[in-house]
């Protein structure tokens, strides 16, 4: 009787979870399916190049070589219990389940909240793109001095002005700092205004109002404050932490047949450390949870997830970019070479197409290539 394997998520967690269960299976009886609305893979670290044709990957040229259907539809419901998920009407059942359906942004709850733009998925970027189109000499307000909004504020800071506001009273609190002296400067060398110590009252077509009532007037307010896992995690009977993400074993294991990976499963990146929601944890964690999955079905021996060492890579726009390593996040690189790093970070996070040895060997590879 044929088992089935169901990957819930069509980022890097969940393709590398089905590349590295068809890696497994080679001629047994298993079924590998994966269920994602979109036709693409979205390589979310390209989108503050706002290049949305760059940053898609056609699944079909992923998924099809190594045997693995795709659903196109949205999980809407689990029933872990009775192994099944719902999805575009329709019921789907499993013998094992990998979750991994990312992230979300967290959306803000201010007036005027339809007003705001957003870099969190392909389309967002789109609609910026198109409402800015190829004008110049632009205003733009960012909010949240996280990666994300580093990244696009520095990246947009040739095109105009440039206000960064940022509720604590460092920039970057979440980076620490270690890093926060370079990216200080980064922004100080391209002109990025930047305002701590600051929140939004509403949005407006013309700008933002902030608490204290003060209008800054502005072409585009791009929101990046905030990530969340994906609520369908709010469907397991399980432990979750404060990101929503949901506590797992060593082998990415959350219950009987369940598996997370990505940005909805709070995993040990080493004995003091959990992860952070990011593609370098993303794609390591879907090769473990897609090879345990099947491995379980197939009575195989389960791996451990174990992940290389942790960095940052931060492109930082015409300023160079910053690389650390560690906890800590102690600087290793600045400048340019850390800019070339960052540019051959965001080329080999690309998977290959078209090529099923190639897929499948490297569904097989914990290590990053690039950092590990």
């Amino acid at each position: 009787m044929m088992s089935d394997v169901l990957i819930v998520g069509g980022g890097f967690a969940g393709v590398w979870s089905a590349a590295a269960a068809a890696r497994l299976r080679g001629d047994d009886d298993l079924r590998i399916t994966l269920v994602a609305p979109h036709e693409d893979l979205v390589l979310r670290p390209r989108l503050h190049k706002l290049d949305p044709a760059w940053a898609r990957v056609p699944l079909k040229r992923i998924l099809e070589p190594i045997g693995v259907t795709h659903v196109r539809a949205e999980v809407t419901g689990l029933e872990v219990g009775g192994s099944t998920v719902t999805a575009g009407g329709d019921t789907i059942g499993y013998d094992r389940l990998v979750l991994a359906a990312g992230s979300r942004l967290v959306r803000a709850g201010l007036p005027g909240a339809r007003h705001l733009f957003d870099i969190d998925s392909a389309d967002g970027v789109a609609r910026l793109n198109g409402h800015l189109g190829d004008r110049t000499g632009l205003t733009v307000v960012v909010i949240g001095s996280g990666f994300t909004g580093l990244e696009i504020a520095t990246e947009l800071a040739g095109r105009g002005r440039v206000i960064l506001l940022e509720r604590a009273d460092v920039v970057a609190p979440e980076l620490g700092p270690g890093p926060r002296p370079v990216i200080a400067a980064a922004l100080a060398e391209l002109g990025v205004e930047v305002r701590l110590g600051v929140s939004v009252r509403s949005v407006t077509e013309q700008g933002v109002v902030l608490a204290d009532g003060e209008s800054v007037p502005a072409d585009a307010v791009v929101w990046t404050a905030g990530m969340r896992a994906h609520s369908l995690t709010e469907q397991i009977a399980a432990e979750r932490d404060g990101l929503g993400r949901l506590r797992v074993d060593r082998h990415l294991r959350v219950s009987g047949g369940v598996f997370a990976a990505g940005d909805v499963a709070a995993a040990m990146a080493d004995a003091s450390n959990h992860v952070v929601q990011s593609c370098q944890f993303a794609t390591p964690m879907g090769k473990a949870a897609g090879h345990n999955a099947a491995a379980d079905l197939l009575g195989l021996p389960l791996v451990d997830f174990t992940p290389d060492p942790y960095v940052t890579c931060l492109d930082l726009g015409a300023a160079g970019a910053v690389f650390t390593t560690g906890w800590d996040r102690a600087v290793a690189l600045t400048g340019q070479d850390a800019k070339d790093l960052k540019r051959t970070i965001l080329e080999v996070i690309h998977p290959p197409l078209d090529d099923t040895e190639e897929i499948l060997r490297q569904a097989g590879q914990q290590s990053n290539e690039v950092t590990g």
